[in-house]
């Protein structure tokens, strides 16, 4: 199935530079990456709830975490994925947790270190690779404020990639201000990806049984979900009109539950007592068509059917997540089922070759990320 004639771009597909790989090496706790006895591939582990986990002794016990292949770190490996797949452009990124676990004195030096990485990743590929670069969010203000000017000399740089937990209290601290407005003018894209999910209760007494399924396919959707909500009811939208949002996952639930969300806010009175009730208020619908895109890392024309409602479909662009999701017949050098029913997925939704597919499969984050400027 081919999904176009136009270019094909995947803005959700993630890097793990040199510098960022022998950092998690380095660690005693988690994240960290580690080897085990008559194992091929180190084990990158970034759940807490898999903390007991670490001390298993060989490749027969339950290990932690996810085989870190060549895929993770090499350059070679992701031009390979993308002419394999005939993906014209990716925007490349780091995966979570990003820099949010490093120590204040070490984070701006890092954060240099893994976006001069990228660029100059970038930079071999010219025209094929761009990337959204990683914060320094344990720094002080001033010099992650710094950071963000930098990014403006980085000809590849098209946005950054943010998780959840802000400086850590969520996307709703005010003290994320001075970093939102220093995007907002600088028109980076904020890139917004789970990774701290749901507490461990929530899962059960039987979770362990269930491997990463319900953390991945649950808990990643209702981060998102409540990190937007928090944004929107916090009021970051409407102080930051200039502001823009990616939301991995097609936008977790949003798309699903925006309706439910305001029928809440307007039931409890929430605009009233914040003094900002009328006909100026912007609903969670007008913020989705405005201010938010969505990419379409999904796996089915039904959950694109509802970000396409919510959103619309010139707000929509293609991902894989590759490295991650790897092939199920274990042929990494050959087609990944992320990329293939992504793309099916599109095809069903919109039609195959479609000028709405072509949209969603490239020319969207074509527009909006300015992927046809080198300078």
């Amino acid at each position: 199935m081919t999904a176009t004639s136009s270019k094909v771009v995947d803005i959700h597909t993630h890097m793990y530079p040199s510098t960022y790989i022998k950092l998690l090496e380095s660690r005693d706790s988690i994240p960290l990456i580690r080897r085990f006895p008559g194992v091929k591939d180190p084990r990158y582990v970034i759940l807490d709830a898999e903390a007991k986990l670490l001390d298993a002794q060989d490749g027969d016990s339950q290990l932690p975490g996810r085989p870190i292949t060549s895929h993770y770190s090499s350059l070679e490996q992701k031009i390979h994925f993308m002419n394999t797949h005939k993906i014209d452009i990716s925007v490349i990124s780091l995966a979570n947790p990003w820099l949010d676990f490093i120590a204040t004195d070490e984070a701006e030096e890092m954060a240099q270190s893994v976006n001069q990485e990228f660029s100059q990743m970038c930079a071999q590929h010219p025209g094929r690779l761009f990337f959204f670069a990683t914060l320094p969010l344990t720094a002080p203000l001033n010099a992650l404020l710094s950071s963000i000017e930098h990014l403006k000399t980085l000809k590849y740089c098209r946005g950054v990639i943010l998780g959840t937990s802000g400086l850590g209290k969520g996307l709703d601290d005010s003290d994320l201000e001075p970093v939102f407005a220093a995007l907002a003018a600088n028109k980076l894209t904020i890139f917004l990806h789970p990774h701290y999910g749901l507490p461990n209760e929530v899962w059960g007494p039987k979770a362990d049984e269930y491997g990463h399924i319900l953390p991945l396919a649950l808990g990643f959707p209702m981060e998102t979900t409540i990190a937007v909500a928090r944004m929107y009811l916090a009021g970051v939208f409407d102080k930051f009109a200039d502001l823009r949002l990616l939301l991995a996952h097609s936008g977790g639930t949003l798309p699903f539950l925006a309706g439910r969300i305001e029928s809440c806010i307007v039931h409890d009175g929430y605009w009233v007592r914040e003094g900002k009730a009328g006909p100026s208020r912007r609903t969670i619908w007008e913020v989705l068509k405005t201010q938010v895109h969505l990419d379409a890392v999904v796996y089915s024309e039904v959950g694109l059917q509802a970000a396409i409602a919510a959103s619309g479909v010139d707000r929509l662009m293609f991902g894989t997540d590759h490295p991650f999701f790897p092939p199920l017949n274990s042929d990494e050098q050959g087609e990944w089922e992320s990329m293939t029913w992504n793309l099916k997925a599109v095809c069903k939704a919109l039609g195959d070759g479609s000028e709405e597919n072509k949209a969603v499969m490239g020319n969207n984050a074509i527009r909006v990320l300015r992927l046809d400027e080198q300078d």
